[in-house]
């Protein structure tokens, strides 16, 4: 073990939490503020309360960016000094929207907060990487993500407290609190894990290359269709189930708790994915989850449509919900395995290419979505059904050889 500035050297526990919690930035920055998205709509856009679910995509869209670039910024100035000047920014621009007067500032404080947190989330891939390798990294990222899939069960419970005490604002007072403690943690507890002669300098021509390596691979390309749309699925309910609780079913005050045990039940599609794609295969996983999930969204579409009792639709769209999230559990880990199977020579920058233009394109699908939203689930589901239908479509063209 390397001695930090303290003196003691970090251990294994410590650095799966010190991991864990840096990853947990982002899953954090999106899950904790839902409950909130109602109150920053009535102060700060009364007139066009659908523009608060932007302060969610506004956030995704810089992530997206951000990922693209923070991999090889990490390569050439190492991963520590990387990951607490996103942490920097981070805390910056979470006070920022602390004290925004405006939903313009909103946005765009949440925009660059977006990639901000690109840093963390990509770079602690890279740092966990340097530190292990073989069955080790697999166990440590293991962990790592056991803590991290709990994130999303509490986060808007804790959101939802924070706004009851002190009001919606003080969730962001809240992020930059998180992101302080996290870049301490970092600067103190943990050394820097890329030797300097392993570092390269950074070229735009390598970004280049390495971006036309990922799309003039088909099956690369193809992953990232399918993954745009799996990602458009998630992003569109993150930024619609708020509103959806609270004026289509009068769950405003319950709603962190149906969405905690959504994101339980993903948690759950997880692990069994683990087991499970050994025995099927990725391609068949993501084909039968998809279908299921188009299913679902056609059935949900209908009860909506229907004079079905508001219980009944209610617990419909949790099912739908539920299964959203399920999706994204067991299809995002296959398809990021997809995409990079016949990319091994580019493999880092491979991954932020990949991730960031799925993650941005989805954007262009998803808002549209949201921005329809009319007092009901309909615009949603009708959404997931022609994402998912296009995704499942789409997933023959996955090929067999990299199952």
């Amino acid at each position: 073990m390397i001695a930090t500035s303290t003196g003691r050297p970090i251990g294994r526990r410590e650095f799966v939490g010190l991991m864990a919690m840096v990853s947990a930035l982002t899953a954090f920055s999106i899950d904790a503020m839902l409950p909130g998205l109602g109150k920053i709509a009535a102060e700060l856009s009364p007139d066009a309360p659908n523009l608060a679910q932007l302060v969610v995509t506004s956030f995704v869209l810089g992530l997206g960016l951000g990922t693209f670039f923070v991999g090889p910024l990490s390569d050439t100035y190492g991963r520590k000094v990387v990951i607490i000047t996103g942490c920097v920014l981070y805390v910056v621009t979470a006070f920022i929207a602390f004290l925004a007067p405006s939903m313009t500032t909103m946005l765009i404080s949440r925009f660059v907060m977006g990639v901000a947190a690109a840093a963390p989330r990509i770079v602690s891939i890279a740092l966990i990487r340097d530190k292990h390798s073989g069955p080790e990294m697999a166990r440590i990222s293991s962990l790592v993500m056991m803590i991290f899939g709990i994130i999303p069960a509490f986060a808007p419970m804790a959101g939802a407290a924070l706004m009851d005490a002190f009001g919606w604002r003080s969730i962001f007072a809240f992020f930059g609190l998180f992101g302080a403690f996290v870049m301490f943690w970092m600067l103190f507890r943990q050394p820097e894990t890329l030797l300097e002669s392993n570092r390269r300098t950074m070229k735009v021509s390598e970004l280049k290359w390495a971006v036309k390596e990922v799309l003039k691979a088909p099956a690369a390309r193809q992953v990232i269709y399918v993954l745009t749309l799996v990602y458009a699925i998630l992003m569109a309910t993150l930024s619609s189930t708020q509103q959806i609780y609270a004026e289509a079913f009068g769950a405003a005050e319950t709603f962190e708790y149906f969405f905690g045990a959504a994101a339980a039940i993903a948690a759950c599609a997880s692990f069994m994915n683990s087991r499970l794609v050994m025995r099927f295969g990725m391609k068949r996983i993501i084909q039968i989850a998809l279908c299921v999930m188009a299913s679902l969204a056609a059935i949900v579409t209908v009860v909506e449509l229907s004079s079905a009792p508001q219980v009944i639709r209610l617990a419909m769209f949790f099912v739908f919900s539920a299964a959203v999230f399920a999706t994204i559990g067991l299809t995002l880990g296959n398809l990021n395995a997809l995409a990079l199977e016949p990319l091994g020579h580019v493999a880092g920058m491979g991954t932020s290419v990949v991730m960031s233009l799925s993650t941005s394109l989805s954007l262009l699908l998803a808002i549209p979505v949201g921005q329809f939203f009319n007092g009901t689930p309909i615009p949603l589901t009708v959404g997931v059904f022609i994402f998912a239908v296009a995704a499942f479509g789409l997933s023959f063209g996955l090929k067999r050889r990299t199952l």
